[in-house]
């Protein structure tokens, strides 16, 4: 047999062995062109609900007052509006339209830049570290929510085991009215329930560490595991689950916020505290710390350079206009920051007038603790059934998370 003859026995079987391989080729191209519909929000309303419940959150209530008290108050004010509007608002405009354009998470929307895929590893982590974070501090609020059911609310008064420390209201107030200069000296040694609740009762913290660290508290344990599953049930399915709580999660803490600004400014010596808020200090603005804690909490308060945001827009339509809705969000973040900073340093005013410091300053020891001493100072001062005002307190900041 001739080797012509050869190749036209064979020719057949290379055509269907050709003729398969294009049938999964136009397979593939099939698959590739009309792949599975990617899942999107519900709705516009639902995107802007849930950057308004991912931005304004833990770093507005709980993050800024403290940072703003550690930071001369006024003099921190300025520079944060300043960062926002020059850094804030551009970069958070980015990361969306980023995620938006791709229609990627954070990880595979830097498949355009492959350089660039360590920054995208890295935020990431920063969301998983800032995760594990701030679950604890919605343990925190899920163990007020729980006291708020008692009785009579258990910060609102001095136990005997906190002795002499503990600032008695009712008495102080009888006395203030007739010998107020003599007790001034002593009430500035002292601190209020509220404090002494949070540092004895809840944190269990100790003088010193000569007898070790103690055993973890079995109440914030159970707390934390409760956070972890409330967390884990809002993100079971997606953006279907979360689109949804959204509508709430992005509404009801505003409610109490603003419930909690009209006791604030009601209370005696209120005013001085909130003056000093806003009145800066000038020679703080040349000190450079007070711009990096600005910058930090910039980017903590509206949760940029997290990927996030990235992976929410990655569920928009591709042709959605969000510019409208960035300036929603960026602006509603900065207006609950300050309101949360009138809220806290209203109350800091009047802590300051009851004890008689002489400025809103030395009236409590700051720290990441500040909120949790002065919104349930503030409850306390509620006449009309404070559990339930300690109970809408309690779950505000816990739904943000």
């Amino acid at each position: 047999m001739s080797a012509e003859e050869e190749l036209l026995q064979l020719r057949p079987r290379d055509v269907e062995i050709a003729a398969a391989k294009d049938t999964k080729s136009t397979a593939a191209d099939e698959s590739t062109i009309a792949p599975k519909p990617k899942e999107q929000w519900g709705n516009e309303i639902e995107f802007l609900f849930s950057c308004i419940s991912l931005s304004v959150g833990l770093g507005n209530i709980w993050r800024f007052p403290y940072i703003a008290f550690q930071n001369g108050g006024g003099a921190f004010v300025i520079p944060y509006l300043i960062v926002l509007l020059i850094i804030g608002r551009p970069v958070y405009y980015l990361e969306i339209i980023l995620g938006q354009f791709s229609g990627r998470g954070c990880i595979k929307a830097f498949n355009m830049t492959p350089i660039m895929k360590g920054v995208a590893a890295g935020q990431v982590l920063a969301t998983g570290a800032s995760i594990t974070y701030y679950s604890s501090i919605m343990a925190l609020t899920l163990r007020f929510l729980i006291a708020s059911f008692s009785k009579v609310l258990p910060w609102s008064y001095c136990r005997e085991e906190w002795g002499d420390r503990c600032l008695n209201e009712t008495t102080s107030a009888a006395a203030n009215d007739s010998t107020m200069s003599s007790l001034v000296n002593e009430q500035r040694a002292k601190m209020s329930p509220a404090e002494l609740y949070f540092q004895k009762e809840i944190l269990h913290e100790q003088d010193d560490i000569f007898n070790g660290l103690g055993t973890p508290n079995w109440e914030l344990v159970g707390c934390l595991a409760v956070a972890w599953c409330i967390i884990g049930g809002v993100l079971i399915r997606g953006v279907k689950s979360s689109g949804k709580a959204a509508y709430f999660l992005g509404v009801f803490p505003y409610v109490v916020l603003i419930v909690l600004l009209l006791r604030a400014v009601t209370l005696p010596g209120a005013m001085d505290g909130i003056i000093y808020f806003f009145k800066p200090q000038w020679s703080e603005l040349l000190n450079p710390l007070v711009w990096y804690a600005a910058v930090t909490q910039v980017f903590f308060s509206l949760a940029i350079c997290f990927g996030t945001l990235i992976t929410y827009a990655s569920y928009n339509n591709f042709s959605r206009n969000v510019y409208n809705d960035i300036v929603i969000i960026t602006t509603m973040d900065s207006c609950s920051s300050i309101i949360a900073g009138c809220i806290t340093f209203g109350i800091l005013g009047n802590l300051a007038f009851k004890t008689g410091a002489p400025d809103v300053a030395s009236v409590v020891k700051g720290g990441a603790g500040l909120a949790f001493i002065s919104y349930p100072d503030a409850i306390a001062k509620f006449e009309f059934i404070p559990q339930v005002s300690a109970v809408r307190l309690a779950w505000a900041p816990a739904l943000y998370v």
